[in-house]
């Protein structure tokens, strides 16, 4: 992610500078400084560091970069998607804006960094204006829409991001097994429900949740459910069918489900095989 936002910000005529700790080739217009010893003048020279390391690492760079030579007036920044402004905590006997970038979006390939953030969306967070306002501005030089976190709202952000992105992976295999146990040959059933994922997310696109449902619990058909649940038996699938039905059921209600109709489908939902 550090080399794919450098790469976009080079991109967007930002002067960029990537710190590495060994030696390492170039990445796209980006130059490489390395080793830590030779640091000490591009940090001097900078505007905004951005420290782009595994969570664990954030806090001892930030130790680092407070016995540094650093600009009168910088901005730190981190990509962590779960910590905040305080794993900077290292440099507050300093002048510097203490903040957070996180972009969410994954960067696989640094050089498609420009195409991959573009329209993505940012969290940002910080311990002051300074730090709040370099961290969008930077957001919104790659294309991307930055949102200000209130204190304290990383974690919860972070998990929803886990929900929305790595369990859908999740679900998704869970999918393909139910199919695959069916009786349904393996190759086909890793590909066939990837149009329905493909629409469900463009409908997502243009409608709020409620309006985009759509399904047997949507239309309160409690027959299906059961049939459901008997096809999938007694194992994980089956346990996670029933919670995440108990909370799409609370959706087709705000969708309009009627009340019979819900309460049928949560019976269903419910009753002990």
């Amino acid at each position: 992610m550090g080399a794919g936002l450098g790469v976009a910000l080079a991109r967007a005529g930002h002067d960029v500078t990537l710190l590495a700790r060994t030696e390492r080739a170039p990445v796209g217009p980006l130059s490489v400084v390395a080793p830590e010893a030779a640091w000490a003048a591009p940090l001097a020279a900078a505007g905004t560091v951005i420290i782009a390391t595994p969570d664990d690492a954030i806090s001892s760079v930030a130790q680092r970069l407070a016995s540094a030579k650093l600009p009168s007036r910088p901005v730190v920044l981190h990509l962590s998607g779960l910590l905040d402004h305080q794993s900077l905590d290292a440099l507050s006997g300093s002048s510097a804006g203490r903040g957070s970038l996180h972009p969410l979006m994954a960067v696989p390939d640094p050089l498609r960094g420009p195409e991959l953030l573009r329209g993505a969306w940012a969290a940002v967070e910080g311990n002051g204006p300074a730090a709040v306002d370099r961290a969008s501005e930077l957001a919104r030089a790659v294309g991307m829409n930055p949102v200000l976190l209130s204190p304290g709202a990383k974690p919860a952000y972070h998990a929803a991001a886990t929900i929305a992105s790595n369990y859908t992976v999740t679900l998704y295999d869970m999918a393909v097994r139910t199919a695959i146990a069916a009786g349904i040959a393996p190759e086909a059933a890793s590909m066939m429900y990837l149009p329905l994922v493909r629409r469900t997310v463009e409908n997502l696109g243009n409608a709020a949740p409620a309006a985009a449902l759509t399904g047997a619990i949507r239309r309160g058909d409690a027959e299906s459910v059961r049939s459901h649940l008997a096809a999938l038996g007694d194992g994980p699938e089956a346990d996670c069918y029933r919670v995440l039905g108990l909370a799409t059921l609370e959706l087709a209600v705000r969708a309009g489900l009627d009340a019979d109709s819900a309460e049928r489908v949560g019976a269903e939902l419910r009753a002990k095989r």
